[in-house]
């Protein structure tokens, strides 16, 4: 190629990218994005409503992912797949961060501002959310008091129930080491799954074991990345006891709750506690 060619070459403008098509567009097709952007309908005159109703839907989104991440990995621990769980897990790591992250346009706001627009949730709470109810059960924090809430839609009740009856993401661990000829006991592995699950000695001990012993084993990683998951559950419920402090201080949370009591309370609880609990002991 000569030089006034290559030049020419190089000075031409880029392709102008594919602009018409029959209908909407296939990105369109795909996201769904007007869907999205028109599902804000806010209930007050406050301009900051709008921030507070889209981080609340950017949640339930990423509680959708996460719930489909841990389902994942559950059924690969199921399956004696222990790489795919891990890489699920991996995964919902960096989505839990993000979701955390969806505290920090809410976590400057006042009591006035909060005051502005509260009352157009009426008795609408964060407690009431499905999906976060189902990431709670697959963290093994059961409770069929918590599907009442949900009878009124049908679909949503039912997801919920079959999900209460599941074993938690932890039990499915828990088999997986029983299968490996670790030494869980019985009434862990038989336990009613519907139920809150509840530390157990002997589980501490497996878990203080496979922590003493080689670091890079298959169960010592996949243990690794339930620590991972575990703390940052337990600083999303720390971040959401100090947005709701700073924006309505002790006064009782919407739909009813204690609020920040409710929340402090929530806060102290570690999930997989045995993973923590191990520690102590290597």
């Amino acid at each position: 190629m000569s030089q006034q060619a290559q030049h020419s070459h190089e000075t031409q403008e880029p392709e102008t990218p594919h602009l018409d098509f029959q209908g909407t567009t296939p990105y369109e097709d795909y996201v769904q994005a007007d869907v999205l952007t028109h599902l804000q309908h806010t209930l007050s005159d406050d301009p900051g409503e709008m921030v507070f109703l889209v981080t609340t839907q950017v949640m339930e989104l990423w509680f959708t992912v996460i719930v489909h991440e841990w389902e994942t990995a559950a059924k690969a621990v199921r399956e004696d797949d222990v790489p795919v769980a891990v890489a699920a897990l991996k995964r919902s790591v960096r989505e839990l961060e993000a979701l955390n992250a969806s505290w920090k346009p809410l976590g400057q706001l006042t009591p006035a501002q909060f005051n502005s627009y509260r009352n157009a949730l009426g008795e609408g709470s964060g407690f009431q959310s499905a999906m976060y109810r189902r990431m709670e059960f697959l963290l093994g924090e059961k409770s069929s008091s918590m599907l009442v809430p949900h009878r009124g839609a049908p679909r949503v009740h039912a997801e919920l129930e079959k999900a209460l009856h599941e074993p938690s993401l932890y039990d499915e661990v828990l088999r997986l080491l029983a299968r490996r000829g670790h030494a869980i006991p019985s009434s862990v592995l038989e336990r009613d799954v519907s139920l809150r699950y509840e530390p157990s000695a002997e589980v501490e001990a497996v878990w203080t074991s496979l922590y003493s012993g080689d670091e890079s084993a298959e169960l010592a990683r996949l243990g690794e990345a339930l620590t991972d998951v575990a703390e940052l559950v337990w600083r999303w419920r720390n971040d959401h006891l100090v947005a709701t402090r700073r924006a309505m201080g002790a006064k009782t949370g919407t739909g009813g709750s204690a609020g920040v009591a409710w929340l402090e309370k929530r806060a102290q609880k570690n999930v997989f506690p045995e993973l923590w609990t191990a520690r102590s002991h290597v």
